[in-house]
């Protein structure tokens, strides 16, 4: 590989930060607009209070819990899916690894605010917070709702850490190359990080660490929120299965959302030349492979809903099935269980048009399934005089696509100031395989 291709990469990812696309606009000015209507909407909640939404007895977590569990979800799949691919020393992470890893933090930014959203009255939100106060206000730390205040803080603190120390070469790069306001943004953010050698060797012990300690604390952190549920007597929620069944469904959405995020920078870039069949030939099978891990659940929770012999949890699943909220549980079975099926044939992963409508389908999909499990229980609990149904309102719905579009907006903002992806990590991808060339040429020569 010639000089000129080594700068190439250098130049095409410069170029996604310097050259703005009427696409880019379009998307920006779609995440504003989602934005405003959801901080519209929320100021109608702060001084109405929370009688605009649907919540009442016996349902009082809703579509804004609903969101919160599917945006803590999704963030799982990009750090832990780039860690792993950095310890395998896959190829592929070059390009889809700082993507995935912005995507983590965003979301989980994003899942952050809900909580406040659902209290109504978010400025109080500090009485949560445990920390030592002269109110005499001290947490119970038996709570779950306890834990997520750990888990989130430090599963954030960490990712962000991850993210940021992956960008280190590449800021120290762009400091050299850009010119205007980036420059002096650029020369602090690399810390006096210059690229000695002396300078490689601790990046290199030191970024394993952070590598290392993503994975198990991506497990933990979407087990704390299972808890939520799980340590409750509720039927359908009181259940060993919720740890894994989390952890397997934040994977599965996580991979579906990175799918629609990186089709969309490739197709908004012109980044084909990175970001390449097989990116997403990989992507796919993860979903598939989690799409199986995922209906295996659900029928677990299923056997074991009749097989216990409690009768109040046979007749929710009974209900879930066959009851108000059927159309939405049969269209979750179609989304997340027949839909992602269609990828173990390898024309369909490849079809990248194809690939997009299936992951937009799962993650309609996986949304619906936190909001059915949440929602069912509440609504159908052991007290029959207690049953009721929920139903979102439009303000309670528009704060929810207020959510997504902040999400949108942060990433967007972050691939127009920061590479979307890893210069470095994709030279030295380029010098390997070029070295394996090399090295493979002069013996099939000589045979």
């Amino acid at each position: 590989m010639t000089e000129a291709s080594l700068a190439q990469i250098e130049n095409d990812t410069v170029a996604t930060m310097a050259g703005t696309t009427w696409r880019w606009w379009l998307g920006l000015a779609a995440a504003v607009s989602m934005v405003a209507l959801g901080g519209w909407a929320w100021s109608t909640m702060l001084r109405q209070g929370l009688g605009i939404t649907g919540l009442d007895e016996p349902v009082m977590w809703g579509a804004l819990i609903t969101t919160f569990v599917f945006f803590i979800g999704v963030s799982h799949s990009g750090t832990l899916v780039s860690a792993i691919l950095f310890f395998t020393r896959s190829p592929l992470r070059a390009a889809i690894g700082r993507s995935a890893e912005a995507m983590t933090v965003f979301t989980i930014l994003t899942a952050g605010l809900y909580p406040i959203v659902h209290i109504g009255r978010s400025w109080l939100f500090f009485y949560v917070l445990p920390y030592p106060n002269q109110r005499q206000l001290w947490m119970n730390f038996r709570s779950p709702l306890t834990w997520d205040v750990f888990a989130i803080t430090s599963y954030v603190s960490v990712s962000a850490l991850f993210l940021y120390m992956g960008m280190l070469p590449d800021l120290a790069l762009l400091a050299r190359r850009v010119r205007g306001w980036r420059r002096p943004l650029y020369r602090v953010l690399t810390l006096g990080f210059a690229g000695t050698d002396g300078e490689w060797r601790l990046f290199e012990k030191a970024y394993p660490i952070f590598a290392g300690v993503v994975i198990p604390l991506a497990v933990s952190v979407h087990s704390v929120v299972s808890w939520d549920f799980a340590m409750t007597l509720m039927p359908g929620w009181h259940s060993a299965i919720f740890a894994p069944y989390f952890v397997a469904g934040a994977i599965f959405s996580g991979i579906a959302v990175a799918v629609l995020l990186l089709s969309a920078l490739r197709r908004g870039y012109r980044l084909q030349r990175y970001i390449t069949a097989e990116h997403f030939d990989l992507l796919a099978k993860l979903l598939l492979a989690m799409s199986l891990v995922m209906t295996f659940v659900y029928a677990t929770e299923f056997f074991m809903a009749f097989f216990r012999g409690s009768e109040a949890e046979a007749q929710l699943f009974r209900w879930r099935a066959t009851g108000t909220y059927a159309p939405i549980f049969w269209g979750v079975v179609g989304c997340n269980s027949v839909a992602p099926l269609a990828l173990f044939w390898s024309r369909v992963r490849r079809n990248l048009p194809a690939l997009i409508v299936i992951s937009a389908l799962v993650t309609v999909g996986m949304w619906f399934e936190r909001f059915l499990f949440i929602v069912t229980t509440l609504a159908h609990n052991y007290v029959a005089q207690n049953w009721g149904n929920y139903v979102p309102t439009l303000r309670e719905s528009l704060i929810c696509v207020g959510g997504l579009g902040w999400f949108l907006m942060l990433f967007l903002l972050f691939v127009k100031l920061f590479p979307c992806m890893a210069i470095s990590e994709s030279m030295q991808s380029r010098h390997a395989a070029d070295a394996a060339a090399g090295a493979a040429t002069p013996e099939a020569s000589h045979a």
